[in-house]
């Protein structure tokens, strides 16, 4: 019989391994509505992308500025949020939201 292998705990970070993946995983997190789900995401992708010094290299903020913005309590500027997100080759992306029908269904997001 072959050992097993040493336990390693979840790390959502070793599973974003593309960009493709990353943005997946962020939308998700934004359809959640919750700011501080966003965060926690965009602190896991930094992660999958060499860590918050890395990513303070990338972007020219600094590290602390980094997880600071990127905390619970975050709020970061539209500019960090930016420089971060082309950092780990992504951008923002601005889409309708679903027209609701008086039934209440959702259906294409067209303008009224």
């Amino acid at each position: 019989m072959s050992a097993s292998e040493p336990y390693r705990p979840y790390r959502t970070a070793d599973y974003l391994r593309t960009p493709e993946d990353a943005a997946e995983y962020l939308n998700a997190a934004i359809e959640d509505g919750d700011p501080t789900v966003l965060l926690l995401a965009l602190r896991n992708v930094a992660d999958s992308a060499g860590g918050m010094s890395h990513l303070a290299r990338q972007t020219g903020l600094s590290r602390e500025s980094l997880y600071k913005s990127l905390s619970e309590e975050g709020n970061p500027r539209l500019s960090s949020l930016e420089a971060i997100l082309r950092a780990l080759g992504l951008r923002l992306s601005v889409q309708p939201l679903p027209k609701v029908s008086s039934a209440g269904n959702e259906t294409e997001g067209a303008r009224t």
